[in-house]
């Protein structure tokens, strides 16, 4: 996913921001030091507090050592190009759209497993637009109107798996060629192009911290979460309508030099324990649907029921052209 604190991640997947990461990451570490200590390989966002961490080790015997590297594109590109003498024993945060690269490259030992998800979704600044009197869009395409010029803020999909996401739902949903001629009329409507979610939300989106000059930003379903108020309201509002669900996996890795501790720690993962934490220390949503979410997220963050449909989409194959499609629109 999107390196970013999201807020939980978001999408703290950001979804407030994640600061230090409770695990002891190192970028120089290359394998499990002894058998008893197992390597986990994650994208920047993941946490997992120091009480998980001292529960795993007193019911397996195992401890945790770390190493972040990037978003879910960078994690899986980094894996691929290891898979020989991988970096780790376990990984965290492929995903749904680089799970066929992972799969194509045989790098995992075993099944992946499904851990959290986020809905990137646009969300508005609620009090914005009712000062200025203009009404809330209900659907991102509807953005390109004139009433929403200069009031967009998206990630680049070259630089971001937000943005990236995102620019695989305008592909699904609008066809080609289409999505170009909708990125071009967003281009032509004064739409502004962070390179990551961070500065998209924190630096120019109205809504949160940065009380920049967008007060539509892309985003997570689960980021209105993170923006009550003291009023006991939300500062924003998701746009819950043609999201892109975005599936985090978790799983072993071949040629890995502690397999039984890696086995351990992903059976971990994906008990209630650590599936209770995912929210509120990565603003995703646990994949077991018995855990019950922040009181906050109820009211302010349920996750989407409106997707666009990418599951025949070609990502692997078409990547690439699709971005250089992209980056060309962007003048880039």
């Amino acid at each position: 996913m999107q390196t970013q604190s999201r807020k939980s991640r978001i999408p703290k997947m950001a979804y407030a921001t994640i600061t230090a990461i409770a695990l002891t990451l190192s970028l120089g570490a290359c394998s499990s030091q002894s058998s008893k200590t197992v390597t986990i390989a994650t994208h920047d966002s993941f946490l997992i507090p120091d009480a998980l961490i001292n529960q795993f080790k007193k019911e397996t015997g195992y401890s945790i050592e770390g190493v972040k590297v990037g978003d879910a594109g960078e994690l899986t590109n980094k894996l691929v190009l290891t898979k020989d003498a991988p970096i780790a024993d376990a990984f965290f945060g492929i995903d749904n759209t680089f799970a066929g690269v992972a799969s194509k490259n045989g790098i995992v030992d075993g099944s992946m497993s499904k851990i959290d998800y986020a809905d990137v979704c646009f969300n508005y600044d609620r009090n914005w637009f009712a000062a200025n009197g203009v009404a809330a869009p209900t659907s991102w395409q509807q953005l390109t109107d004139a009433r929403y010029k200069n009031l967009t803020v998206v990630e680049n999909p070259a630089t971001s798996s937000t943005g990236l996401a995102f620019l695989f739902s305008t592909v699904a949903k609008l066809g080609e060629p289409e999505w170009q001629t909708w990125w071009k009329k967003m281009f032509a409507n004064g739409m502004k192009v962070e390179a990551g979610w961070e500065q998209a939300y924190y630096v120019d989106f109205s809504g949160s911290a940065g009380h920049g000059q967008y007060p539509i930003v892309l985003s997570y379903s689960s980021s209105p979460a993170d923006e009550v108020g003291k009023d006991g309201l939300s500062r924003t509002v998701s746009i819950n309508h043609d999201c892109f669900r975005q599936i985090e996996y978790t799983g072993v890795l071949k040629n890995a030099k502690n397999p039984t501790g890696a086995r351990a720690l992903v059976e971990f993962l994906k008990s209630k324990a650590f599936q209770s934490s995912v929210a509120e220390n990565m603003y995703v949503y646990p994949v077991d649907a018995t855990v019950a979410l922040p009181d906050a997220w109820a009211k302010f963050a349920p996750a989407s029921k409106s997707f666009v449909n990418v599951s025949k989409l070609p990502f692997d194959e078409k990547r690439a052209t699709w971005l250089d499609q992209w980056s060309k629109l962007a003048g880039q």
